[in-house]
């Protein structure tokens, strides 16, 4: 499996070993996933599905589901961490001054629980009646209620337009929490 596309292990470096944020370079994640990974760092790159639209086609493809940030495992004690800062497609560790600071425990470890094994995160549970915001498409940050779930992935919502609710139907990627 090619490392960006790879889960995280389950298994730590030492019993000091926490999860670090890091600044990616912009669109350059998995590969920055993948140079880490090289040099034996454990990594996990959140992902999701992103719909793009290019010459009235519509695609969809993984990308970061925090754009320009990933998390690599260390124990600051036991391995050499300052080279990360050098990598390609890394743009720096985050944190305060010269050291990075940890990510509170228990942030990344629900994130790879609820990941699938490449890393991309469940949606959220949907339900008819539900009220969800559109993500992607031409309806992106519109606000809609579910009215129909099927098994083929398609999503009939109501969306609430000039003239009224009008159905229109969509994929559950499409579609986030609503606040």
């Amino acid at each position: 499996m090619p490392p960006e596309t790879a889960a995280p292990s389950s298994h730590t470096h030492a019993a000091g070993a926490r999860w670090y944020l890091v600044r990616a370079l912009t669109g350059r994640e998995a590969f920055a996933v993948e140079q880490l990974e090289r040099q034996g760092f454990v990594t996990f790159l959140p992902k999701q599905p992103k719909t793009i639209r290019h010459a009235r086609r519509l695609t969809v493809r993984l990308a970061a589901y925090f754009p320009g940030y990933l998390f690599v495992q260390l124990d600051l004690a036991r391995q050499r961490w300052r080279s990360i800062n050098g990598t390609l497609g890394v743009a720096h560790l985050v944190g305060p001054g010269e050291r990075p600071a940890p990510v509170p425990k228990g942030v990344v470890e629900a994130l790879t629980e609820a990941a699938d094994a490449r890393g991309v995160l469940e949606g959220p549970r949907l339900q008819a009646g539900q009220k969800v915001r559109i993500i992607a498409g031409a309806f992106a940050d519109k606000l809609a209620i579910i009215e129909r779930l099927d098994d083929a992935g398609r999503v009939r919502v109501l969306l609430d337009i000039v003239s009224g609710r009008v159905p229109v139907t969509i994929g559950r990627d499409m579609l986030g929490e609503a606040p």
